[in-house]
């Protein structure tokens, strides 16, 4: 497994912009913004849906950039779980977000409302049910987790603005407003974003593709797709764990894991991957799961039985794991990892404590040292991109 790399974070920040080169001219963007700061769609056809003509697959794309683009890759923001793309424009308590942070830094930033979600216009009709989170879905582990000890790491969150965040305080009543209905069918939303993204790449030109949470699935397709089309993945906590889910109990039996069906039967997506040798299903991938955990207070990971069949297109699209010190995340990352390099892929981990950036949950871009989380990645790419 690569080991981080953080030292751009001071070429960066001690040294200011650089003057990098610009993108590979096999690849060239055919769209330059006029403007700083605009939108457009990507994706969308006309069908017919519950008897009426309506657009369907259509992404919002919002983009902002600097005065003068000095990096030469943009990046490409794309949220998770009832989630939209505010998740990146600022904080619930009214401070800058990772978009004003990475534009300071010289890049072009490209933010996405999902399909069917938010700005990109909602569509039962053809997308099927949606379902919604309530607010102690949030609370219990995305920013309140502490009050709640449902699994170990919870104990250690801090950073959530106004402490912790349940209905009641306004970071987190605020943060509870911005959620939205989403596609009930998770495989739905792999089917309809993965062709929106690569679309998106395809008007911009290469990229890194950011991704939180539910879209980390979206990050693994479109390097597997389209891997002359990613430059870098960040995978913020991405979709986890591997083949099944689980659900946090508290005490010492903390978890377990949820039904016999494979929530990502292709072990971080839903949708097929190109693995080597080929497989004609998921059924053919023979899953284990480890005796013991990789780390205390960590699950035991479900992994291909070996012999493991490789990714060869994710293996040549660079890739890290960002992973807070008091999410629940914590606890399934590293079987992430585990499964990328047993695959071939070997991505980089950023487990945020081992640098020295600590108490942060799985919101990590909206609490109160956001702009130091995001040094750390925008660190992880200049090094590995120079």
């Amino acid at each position: 497994m690569r080991k981080p790399v953080l030292g751009g974070v001071c070429a960066l920040l001690c040294f200011g912009s650089l003057a990098l080169a610009e993108p590979a001219p096999d690849h060239p963007a055919t769209f330059k913004p006029a403007q700083r700061e605009g939108y457009f769609f990507v994706g969308g056809t006309y069908e017919t849906a519950g008897g009426k003509a309506a657009a369907v697959g259509q992404m919002f794309v919002q983009y902002h950039a600097p005065a003068q683009v000095t990096q030469p890759y943009p990046v490409v923001m794309v949220h998770g779980t009832a989630q939209t793309g505010v998740n990146f424009l600022g904080t619930p308590d009214g401070r800058p977000g990772w978009v004003d942070r990475f534009v300071e830094k010289g890049f072009a930033v490209y933010v996405v409302d999902q399909v069917g979600r938010g700005r990109s216009g909602d569509n039962p009709e053809a997308y099927g049910p949606y379902a919604r989170l309530a607010p102690n879905d949030l609370e219990t582990i995305f920013t309140g987790q502490e009050n709640f000890g449902l699994f170990p790491q919870a104990k250690l969150h801090t950073r959530w603005p106004g402490g912790a965040g349940v209905k009641g305080n306004a970071a987190f009543d605020q943060f509870y407003f911005s959620q939205v209905p989403f596609i009930a069918s998770a495989l739905r939303s792999e089917e309809l974003v993965d062709p929106a993204l690569i679309a998106l790449l395809e008007k911009i030109g290469p990229s890194v593709l950011l991704t939180h949470s539910q879209a980390g699935v979206f990050g693994w397709a479109v390097s597997d797709r389209r891997p002359d089309l990613v430059k870098a993945h960040v995978a913020v906590e991405p979709n986890g764990p591997t083949f099944y889910d689980i659900r946090f109990k508290g005490g010492a039996d903390w978890y377990e894991k949820v039904g016999e069906a494979r929530a990502r039967p292709y072990g971080i997506t839903r949708v097929p991957l190109t693995f080597d040798p080929p497989v004609s299903s998921s059924t053919d991938l023979v899953v284990a799961q480890s005796e013991a955990p990789l780390r205390p207070g960590q699950i035991r990971c479900w992994l291909q039985a070996e012999p493991a069949r490789k990714l060869p297109n994710l293996a040549r699209v660079p890739a890290v794991i960002v992973t807070a010190e008091a999410s629940f995340r914590a606890t399934m990352d590293d079987c992430t990892g585990a499964f990328l390099e047993q695959a071939g892929a070997k991505p980089d981990r950023l487990a945020l404590a081992e640098h020295g950036i600590h108490g942060n949950g799985h919101m990590m871009m909206l609490e109160t040292n956001n702009g130091e989380v995001a040094d750390a990645i925008i660190g992880w790419i200049a090094g590995t991109l120079k």
